[in-house]
């Protein structure tokens, strides 16, 4: 007798193949070319409606904009067409004029006052948000949703109605409050307070995305990092340029480029309200390129305009991320 025989034990050997159980076969799969070629290209052809579409609503335009500002373009090439080729002519008459000029100033200036108040008060209404109860908080972020909800021309006309200069509420509520020089006070017939009244519908607009996508980035900081702060003795102002704004940069500076985005191409809300006016203390570089576009019907002109416009944008945008990746590389 074997050694294997007297304890009882059997050496291990494979099964053959006819004796192993039903199911338990070792088949060899092959993949065939076909299903890995159309497994690569399915993710591709998910997509490829959205590419084409957005590439014909946004990419096209901005190609034929281009164009035409290469080109005479007026109405009568809109009717018959065969625009003849310009060259930097149009540009030249656009950059060559002062009020183009004057008119780039303001949009800065809108901007930047718009940008300034929409990260000011978003950044503490998410503060805020952070100490409410679950309750608050909800009601809060209801409000917030909803007043970004609010179509743009109805929270125009809302607008239009509060500062209407006989029946506006505003008024009736100054004169209440005993400033009586505002009965009758004819708000859009004047370029300061036109101005006014626009940034404050557009940061009412504004605030709430950029509050709740700050108040979502803040719930992402841990508790205890605050708790240890705290117990330190740091201040909540140290605590959040110390440990909030650096650990949230990326976010804020996101909220920051689309702010700067949306508020220098604004469009409806100043087009609804004033038309650029009066006096033209409202007309931006969108107005602008409008206006030449309705007005003069220099299609050309106004398509330099906006291209312009754009290359502005992305000069600013390109200096901020700059600035913005050169202070991450030296933390």
């Amino acid at each position: 007798m074997t050694a294997a025989t007297r304890t009882g034990t059997v050496p291990d050997s494979p099964l053959p193949e006819k004796a192993r159980p039903p199911g338990k076969t070792r088949t060899a799969r092959r993949r065939t070319p076909g299903r890995t070629t159309n497994a690569g290209l399915w993710p591709y052809l998910l997509v490829a409606p959205t590419v084409v579409g957005a590439a014909y609503l946004l990419v096209y335009p901005l190609i034929r904009n281009v164009v035409i500002s290469f080109q005479h373009f007026g109405l009568g090439e809109l009717i018959r067409g065969g625009p003849d080729f310009a060259g930097w002519d149009n540009y030249r008459e656009i950059l060559s004029g002062d009020e183009f000029w004057a008119v780039v100033r303001r949009t800065f200036l809108w901007t930047a006052v718009n940008v300034s108040l929409i990260m000011v008060l978003s950044t503490l209404v998410a503060l805020m948000l952070q100490r409410l109860g679950k309750r608050m908080r909800t009601v809060v972020m209801s409000g917030l949703v909803l007043a970004w909800a609010t179509p743009q021309i109805a929270a125009t006309t809302v607008f239009q109605w509060l500062f209407q200069s006989q029946l506006g509420v505003v008024n009736w509520l100054l004169v209440r409050l005993g400033f009586d020089s505002f009965a009758g006070y004819t708000w859009f017939a004047h370029g300061p307070a036109t101005f006014t009244i626009l940034v404050i519908l557009v940061v009412w607009q504004s605030v709430p995305f950029a509050a709740i996508t700050l108040h979502s980035a803040l719930t992402t900081v841990p508790a205890e990092v605050f708790e240890s702060a705290r117990m330190d003795g740091a201040s909540a102002a140290r605590m959040f340029r110390s440990i909030t704004l650096p650990m949230l940069r990326p976010i804020f500076g996101l909220v920051l480029c689309l702010e700067v985005i949306w508020v220098f191409r604004c469009f409806a809300q100043i087009w609804a309200i004033s038309q650029g006016g009066p006096d033209d203390a409202t007309t931006t570089l969108p107005i602008y390129a409008f206006q030449v576009a309705q007005s003069l019907h220099r299609y050309d002109l106004a398509g330099a305009a906006s291209t312009i416009t754009v290359l502005l944008l992305v000069a600013v945008l390109i200096a901020y991320f700059r600035q913005m990746f050169k202070q991450e590389a030296e933390l």
